[in-house]
């Protein structure tokens, strides 16, 4: 008698990492933001958080431009992004032994003016070259008119550079449309096409192009849109216009869920990447500081660096940043962390930059703290009172008083210690950090109807209400009050 056919096993997929002490304060991450899309009048956000490349939260808020709901589907326009997918295009080809980081950008592009000519790879990829930023006429940044082409590339570059090559830091998106046309004429094929296999492809992206011509026409993308002012209102901005020579510095297309995962690759103890872990080093290594600037950041190859403040060197950062027409985006990865984390704006005014600041801040302190006890995790909620709103967030065995107002809502945030006792359906705690014009020492209390759910917080002698009530209240007390209703 035949024995029957043993059934091959289905392939493993590697086991995601176990989950962080960061992610206690995931949950808290769409409250704040929501309320920071409310507070700044942003039309919306698309947010996603990946540990060691796994991706761990991924949301979006507001809309697209077109009224519908954003989804973390829909793609935006992430600018200088493409720096760094550019960046790590050179450095395969240079692992390829194609090419060098101290080879002339002349050897690739004839015909320029011999001190652009002299300027070398690596000195273009660090914006070290001392060359133009956006021309004599950046009018494309307004979208007042196309984006350059190589003529008039090669024409706003042939008075020479601005600046002595290897002098200071000095951004330059001409500079990265000359490493596009290097590519180019290294591999025979167009920028797009090359990078979008030998990069995008590569690294396992799906909702990523290099420039809007090789976007499909069914995919989502989110508008972005002007400031309020002047106008008095917001007007979306379409959003599909090609960046042609420009598309090196520039052109990319994107979600913040792809963002993470490729930045996440990126990292020099990442397990898998389309780079050697030598060229990681190489590219998130801090070359050029950014001479004049209230924050501390560093340059490397196609990568920005920083320092979450208040954090030792476990929260240093390298990512990069965008501005497109109508939106403003940023990506960070803290190796030491696993960590990776992309928020996209759509807007001229958004908020990617401040929120990423922001968001690191909840997620280290989180780190510290770690998960809420069980005498801390009844403390949740946003409360409101006439002077706005408060968050409770626990984290540990303690209590943060958030202002989510704020860009970094756990600024000075004052600490509860919640006591075990309850009494009469009502949770007690003190203030055991809090500032010198703050309630230190006093206490604290969450009342309970009998179904165990908050109805209102007691932050020393102050009375926070849910927002219904708070609104009713206010209505009620100001009715007859002048001024705008």
């Amino acid at each position: 008698m035949s024995r029957p056919a043993s059934k091959k096993a289905a392939p493993q997929r590697p086991a995601a990492p176990a989950l962080p002490a960061w992610a206690a304060a995931l949950p808290y991450l769409p409250l704040w933001l929501a309320h920071q899309l409310r507070v700044t009048e942003q039309p919306g956000c698309s947010v996603a958080v990946a540990h060691h490349g796994h991706v761990l939260a991924e949301f979006a808020l507001g809309h697209c431009g077109s009224g519908a709901k954003l989804t973390p589907r829909h793609r935006f326009r992430v600018a200088s992004h493409s720096k760094t997918f550019t960046a790590v295009a050179v450095l395969k080809l240079r692992e390829q032994g194609r090419l060098r980081l101290d080879d002339a950008i002349g050897q690739f592009v004839p015909g320029l003016q011999a001190e652009v000519a002299g300027a070398t790879l690596a000195q273009l990829l660090s914006h070290t070259a001392g060359l133009v930023r956006d021309g004599f006429d950046a009018g494309q940044w307004s979208d007042r008119r196309p984006f350059l082409d190589e003529a008039a590339l090669r024409a706003d570059l042939a008075g020479g550079p601005v600046l002595p090559a290897n002098c200071r830091f000095k951004y330059s998106n001409h500079g990265y449309g000359l490493l596009g046309l290097a590519i180019e004429a290294l591999t025979g094929e167009p920028y797009a096409a090359w990078v979008q296999r030998e990069v995008v492809q590569a690294a396992g992206l799906k909702h990523t192009v290099p420039d809007a011509p090789l976007l499909p026409e069914a995919a989502p993308l989110a508008q972005g849109h002007s400031a309020k002012w002047p106008l008095g209102r917001r007007v979306a901005i379409p959003g599909r216009n090609a960046t042609n020579v420009l598309a090196a510095a520039t052109g990319f297309i994107s979600t913040a869920g792809d963002l993470a995962r490729f930045y996440a690759s990126l990292s020099p103890e990442a397990a898998q990447s389309v780079l050697s872990p030598a060229s990681r080093r190489e590219l998130v290594r801090r070359q050029w500081r950014d001479p004049y600037g209230t924050v501390e950041r560093w340059y490397g190859l196609g990568t920005i660096s920083g320092s979450t403040p208040g954090g030792d060197a476990t929260w240093d950062h390298f990512g990069h940043t965008g501005g497109f027409q109508g939106t403003l985006t940023r990506t960070v990865c803290v190796p030491a962390q696993g960590l990776s984390l992309s928020i996209l704006s759509n807007a001229a005014d958004g908020m990617a930059t401040v929120w990423v600041d922001g968001a690191l801040q909840i997620l280290r302190t989180a780190a510290q703290h770690g998960p809420p006890s069980p005498h801390a995790a009844p403390w949740q909620g946003r409360w409101w009172s006439l002077w706005g709103a408060s968050d409770l967030l626990p984290l540990g065995g303690l209590v943060f008083v958030a202002n989510p107002g704020l860009g970094n809502p756990l600024l000075d945030a004052p600490q509860i210690q919640p006591e075990a006792k309850v009494e009469a359906a009502t949770r007690h705690g003190r203030f055991v950090q809090a500032g010198g014009f703050a309630s230190h020492g006093e206490t604290a209390r969450l009342e309970q109807d009998v179904r165990g759910r908050a109805q209102a917080l007691w932050l020393g002698g102050t009375r926070l209400q849910t927002e219904a009530q708070a609104a009713k209240e206010l209505a009620r007390r100001y009715a007859d009050a002048g001024g705008p209703r």
